[in-house]
């Protein structure tokens, strides 16, 4: 078994919906770090201590034992009562924490020594309702007014600026002995003999929007909430994998379980729609690219995960230029936010358009979608959507009309990039230096690319021969232009980008591997540009680097400057697939599910290191890595359908496999993977070199075809 290492091992993070809790290893909260009780964007714990006689408890345990129950357990330092000395580990106290909507917390304690003890229980709560970005920012500034009081044994403790208000309610609730409150704590007066066990319930009821979130009592059943309960359903419809290889199959079900975790609830005209947030901490919110990604990750797990995706973000769509939020028609949104920041005005994530690739990826996502559920219903009501989408790509996206799309930001507190990696300093020439906007990313374009074709077969279906003809005639168009431009001969590789001045960003970066997934590689290109993702400057064993480690600006432990994301290598492992490297798609794959086997519990991280695998390392964690992250937990989804060769057909009832097994995954079954209507379970093995596999049920029709590698 591979040593186990983890991201944010000193936190613990617990959610359920828009609400969630990040603390401690011990389960306090420094309001100096990022951690807290959140809900819809705003801090409203951002303290917590508990203590005996003031002495801080030793921590002995503690673990979250599901997407939202945490349990922390504790004993007594020596300390001084009133009945003489206590000695150390006498006590063994017992913290429960469950988020459901707001958050309860059961605390127990047990008296394992010979005499009666007399203590108090002190609990130090403190809430600065800071918004989710200065949270983030770590730029805390004080703005309205905060009134705390003490009536009927309730704490209240209430933020207000202009219209903008929230409160925190903590209620002591079936207590051994009565609650006292003074000086900023929480008193309890514990009073135990020889064996006895003292109990009390803390209620934390969250207001917010004019919304009482008051949590229960539960146990650490998934489908005890609301949200639980959507989370059990997908993890009952969703396709089961099975196989002799338990570590794949533990991470497999460890990404189903995240990916149901961060469904979240949105409404819109009276209508309720479940979608994935992109992860937590940072990012429990409506996110255009990164909930389609998920989406599109996600079809033969559960094509349905998309559909309220693609309703809700078409709903979003941007009807008029709004410079402040980086809108223009049919624009996909990049982010919403519901925090103090955003219903002031002060940010513009009401929502905010900055990212380049939504509106594109949503369009793919519409196509592929069809193709694996052949619901006609979903593609009339995304009809006019789809029809803004695309107007948008030729009058906004492309604003320069040089034929490719490009992104640029128009408001002051807009994202300087705006492709997927998009943090400030992502985008670099070869001497390191950073690029200025705007800026035409190469895989954008094999977007766009993909999604003239898949629109083009969209249309065809409606009847419009003449509207599918002319798509095709711009992709084929784009396909020339392109690879003109954007080829670097003397590299075998494709460049980065251009740049403002229409000149190649000639960085080695991973991006051109997602070029193989939307086919606008020539099949004479491939080879070469396969070859280069495997060189040993941008291949480190666990995956293709973000950048070159050749280029001065890498750094194996940046965000986006060296660093390796499994959603990356995961396209790029599917473009492999496509253009018949089965070989090099099986290497990421094994390297990706070898990374997770060290991480806890085989989760997948956001990202990780992009230092060197040797005979005796490990990936190393990015310190700040959301966890559980959307994309992520979808690569591991998205690699077993690459490994496989799933491609649906819905329409035509045909489902298509081309398997190769590596000698490191010998045998997988697939149970309860729909297709339309239809249900199946396959069973895959590898015996010399060669894979075969068999329909062990079926349920409707459904023809499948196996596509020989050729």
């Amino acid at each position: 078994m591979p040593t186990k290492v983890a991201v944010n091992t000193e936190q613990i993070v617990i959610n359920d919906g828009s609400s969630f809790l990040v603390t401690a290893r011990d389960g306090s909260i420094d309001d100096n770090r990022a951690q807290g009780f959140f809900v819809r964007d705003t801090r409203l714990i951002s303290y917590y201590e508990i203590s005996i006689n003031r002495y801080p408890l030793q921590l002995l345990a503690s673990s979250s034992i599901s997407h939202r129950v945490a349990i922390y357990k504790f004993t007594n330092p020596e300390l001084l009562t009133v009945n003489g000395t206590l000695p150390s580990g006498r006590l063994i106290i017992t913290i429960r924490r469950d988020i459901l909507g707001g958050m309860h917390e059961d605390i127990d304690v047990i008296n394992h020594h010979s005499n009666r003890v007399e203590f108090q229980l002190m609990l130090a709560v403190r809430s600065d309702f800071a918004d989710i970005f200065q949270v983030k920012s770590k730029q805390l500034l004080t703005r309205g007014e905060v009134k705390t009081t003490w009536q009927n044994e309730a704490l209240t403790t209430e933020y207000r600026n202009g219209a903008f208000q929230r409160s925190i309610v903590v209620a002591p609730d079936g207590t051994s002995t009565p609650p006292r409150y003074a000086n900023g704590r929480l008193f309890f007066d514990v009073i135990l003999n020889p064996g006895e066990t003292w109990h009390t319930c803390i209620n934390f009821i969250a207001l917010v929007d004019d919304e009482v979130l008051e949590p229960k009592h539960t146990d650490a059943t998934i489908s005890v909430t609301k949200a639980g309960q959507v989370m059990a359903n997908f993890l009952d419809v969703a396709t089961q994998l099975h196989s002799s290889n338990v570590e794949v199959m533990a991470t497999y079900q460890q990404a189903l379980i995240d990916m149901g975790a961060l469904r979240i609830e949105v409404e819109d005209t009276g209508q309720a729609f479940w979608m994935p947030a992109a992860g937590i901490p940072w990012f429990v919110a409506v996110f255009g690219r990164d909930s389609i990604i998920a989406s599109l990750q996600t079809m033969a797990v559960n094509y349905e995960f998309g559909g309220g995706t693609l309703v809700k973000l078409a709903q979003l769509q941007a009807t008029e230029v709004d410079d402040w939020r980086d809108a223009q028609p049919g624009k996909i949104l990049h982010e919403i936010r519901q925090g103090e920041l955003a219903q002031r005005h002060e940010v513009p994530h009401t929502p905010y358009y900055g990212t380049v690739e939504a509106t594109i990826l949503w369009i793919i996502t519409l196509a592929e979608s069809y193709r694996w559920n052949a619901d006609s219903s979903l593609l009339d009501t995304c009809r006019v959507p789809l029809e803004r989408a695309l107007a948008w790509i030729d009058q906004y996206g492309d604003f320069d009309g040089d034929g490719f799309v490009e992104y640029l930001t128009r408001s002051k507190d807009g994202l300087r990039n705006q492709g997927w990696k998009d943090s400030g300093d992502s985008i670099v020439y070869p001497d390191g230096s950073q690029v200025e906007p705007p800026i035409a990313l190469c895989e954008v374009q094999g977007y766009v690319y993909d999604a003239w074709q898949r629109a083009s077969t969209l249309y065809e279906i409606w009847g419009e021969s003449e509207r599918a003809q002319t798509l095709r005639q711009k992709a084929a168009d784009l396909y020339q232009q392109f690879n003109d431009r954007f080829w670097i001969a003397e590299e075998n590789f494709y460049c980065l980008g251009l740049d403002s001045q229409k000149q190649q960003i000639r960085s080695i970066t991973s991006n051109p591997g997602h070029l193989l997934w939307s086919g606008i590689v020539p099949p004479e290109r491939a080879k070469p540009l396969v070859q280069r993702l495997f060189q040993p400057d941008l291949w480190c064993g666990w995956g293709v680097r973000t950048l070159s480690a050749q280029n001065p600006a890498y750094n194996p432990i940046s965000y986006q400057l060296g660093s390796v994301w499994p959603h990356d290598n995961a396209f790029i492992a599917a473009g492999l697939k496509r253009y018949g490297y089965h070989q090099e798609a099986n290497r990421i794959a094994e390297a990706t599910f070898a990374a997770a086997s060290y991480f806890e519990s085989g989760r997948m991280p956001e990202l990780f290191a992009g230092i060197e695998r040797g005979a005796e390392s490990f990936p190393v964690p990015y310190p700040d890595a959301n966890i559980p992250q959307a994309w992520a937990a979808g690569s591991i989804f998205f690699l077993i359908r690459t490994l496989l060769g799933l491609e649906a057909d819905a329409p035509k009832r045909r489902l298509r496999v081309q398997p190769v097994l590596p000698e490191w995954l010998p045998d997988l079954t697939l149970k309860n993977l729909v297709v339309g209507d239809a249900k199946v379970a396959l069973r895959f093995w590898r015996v010399d070199n060669q894979t075969y596999w068999e329909i062990t049920q079926l349920e409707g029709e459904l023809h499948i075809d196996a596509e020989k590698d050729e």
